[in-house]
């Protein structure tokens, strides 16, 4: 009820297979959403055991042809519920679920109701078992625009606080502020905040992509560390226990005194504490061991391990892209990585009229007048002309892929160089996908150079320049 299913397609700009959207908690499944040639609803036993894909233990899979889900995969989760009955009523541990997800997500995202902010136990439990990766976590109030200004404020300081005493990060949690659907603000009071936040957050998900091999590296590091004070606990366990007489009864009192060995392993080691275990969970699993039975120490592993935390991941984070590399440096990168314009960002919906203001070309259907320098948009005729071209094309979500989009130009005859500079005037999102305004730019440039002979500017007139994109070549 807080709106997930709802803010998953205003994401996607579209209705998907197996969506519910109620008032009350309807999703009462995981369901992943993933890209595809057709839509189409994947049972989730035969989706766990898809060759190509990484899940297991999924309810549920949809698959539909989507722009934005050709660089991200979205998994809609259940609604907490706060009854005990229907908790148990689940018929699988959802918290365990939960865990699952978060160690192999690049972001998290928790969506509260502004009229409802309890965190119920099951949520709770949710959000304990994202212990240890609070840095993927985004919060959004939703609903926003039912309340006033005055509510919001006080509501969003409940949230604060009331996420301040459950999650356990000394970091406060970033909290996107606004109304996450396509329908227009019911209140427009904070009209401005909304749209700014909503900007922020969408940015947020477009570098994903980006980011998703530095947070690869980034779980892989926290593996090791934990594999690295597993082993120097059970090496200490193992080093504990006697020759021959009173077996039982040493491993019952290292269990029971598991904080003091805890604290003895780690300054002996120089180890962090959050690199150790849940004490109460591995507690338990230690019952069922003989500690006779365990491996010592292997010194060598231990070296191994640190070699690659202090050697070979560094080689890798060599290999990633920056910002401090040269073009050419950067274009090698890039084609090593097997990165591609198509994945290195998401395409997300734009507000439109949502936040309750229009642009001046909008309010009339003429268009703006040339006067109207803030509206005005020379090519304003021909992207009227232009849209069944457009459509005809076949555009995903309202944009056109590379492989399309590069087709076009590649039929108007000119050369290399010539289709490189007028890509890089065309594209200017840089997302590597034309949508309707970008492929008009495109058509205008491809049109002065072989009708009129002109040469190709080295950069757009701000006349030519959509007005919904100026503000991404501010300099």
């Amino acid at each position: 009820s807080v709106g997930k299913t709802s803010f998953i397609r205003y994401i996607l700009g579209r209705d998907f297979p197996g969506q519910r959207i109620g008032p009350e908690p309807t999703t009462d499944r995981f369901t992943v959403l993933i890209n595809g040639p057709e839509e189409r609803t994947i049972p989730g036993n035969a989706l766990s055991v898809h060759p190509d894909l990484p899940f297991r233990g999924l309810e549920l899979g949809s698959q539909l042809p989507s722009s934005v889900l050709r660089s991200v995969t979205l998994i809609d989760t259940p609604g907490v519920l706060s009854g005990e009955k229907q908790r148990t009523n689940r018929g699988y541990d959802f918290t365990k679920v939960v865990s699952w997800f978060a160690e192999r997500a690049d972001l998290i995202i928790l969506l509260f109701d502004a009229n409802k902010l309890d965190i119920s136990d099951e949520l709770k439990g949710a959000i304990d078992a994202l212990k240890g990766h609070e840095d993927k976590i985004r919060c959004i109030l939703n609903k926003a625009d039912q309340i006033d200004r005055q509510q919001l404020m006080r509501v969003y300081g409940a949230l604060l606080w009331s996420l301040g005493k459950t999650m356990s990060s000394p970091e406060v949690a970033r909290v996107y502020v606004g109304s996450f659907w396509q329908e227009p603000l019911k209140n427009t009071d904070n009209a401005d905040l909304f749209e700014a936040e909503e900007k922020d957050l969408m940015n947020d998900l477009a570098v994903l992509p980006r980011q998703s091999a530095v947070r690869k590296i980034n779980e892989l590091v926290k593996r090791i560390r934990k594999v690295k004070t597993l082993a120097y606990i059970i090496g200490h366990l193992k080093a504990q226990m006697p020759s021959l007489m009173g077996r039982d009864k040493k491993q019952q009192k290292l269990i029971s005194d598991l904080p003091n060995v805890f604290r003895t392993v780690m300054k002996k080691h120089n180890l962090a504490p959050g690199d150790f275990p849940d004490i109460n969970k591995f507690s338990d699993k230690l019952k069922d061991l003989k500690f006779s039975e365990l491996s010592a120490l292997s010194t060598k592993q231990v070296e191994d391990l640190d070699n690659v935390l202090n050697s070979d991941i560094p080689k890798l984070m060599e290999l990633l892209p920056s910002e401090r590399d040269t073009p050419e440096l950067l274009k090698a990168k890039m084609a090593a990585a097997s990165y591609s314009a198509a994945t290195a960002a998401v395409p997300l919906p734009t507000s439109g009229t949502k936040f309750g203001h229009r642009s001046g070309g909008d309010t009339n259907p003429f268009g703006a007048a040339e006067d109207d320098a803030e509206h005005y948009w020379a090519l304003q005729d021909s992207a009227t002309r232009l849209v069944k071209d457009f459509e005809a094309l076949g555009p995903r979500g309202g944009f056109l892929d590379t492989k399309t989009a590069r087709d076009v130009l590649v039929k108007t005859g000119l050369s290399k160089d010539q289709l490189r500079k007028i890509w890089n005037l065309s594209d200017i999102d840089r997302d590597g996908y034309f949508d309707h305004e970008e492929y008009v730019v495109a058509m205008f440039l491809v049109d002065a150079v072989t009708q009129k002979g002109r040469p190709i500017p080295d950069e757009l007139p701000t006349t030519v320049i959509p007005p919904s994109k100026r503000h991404l070549l501010v300099k």
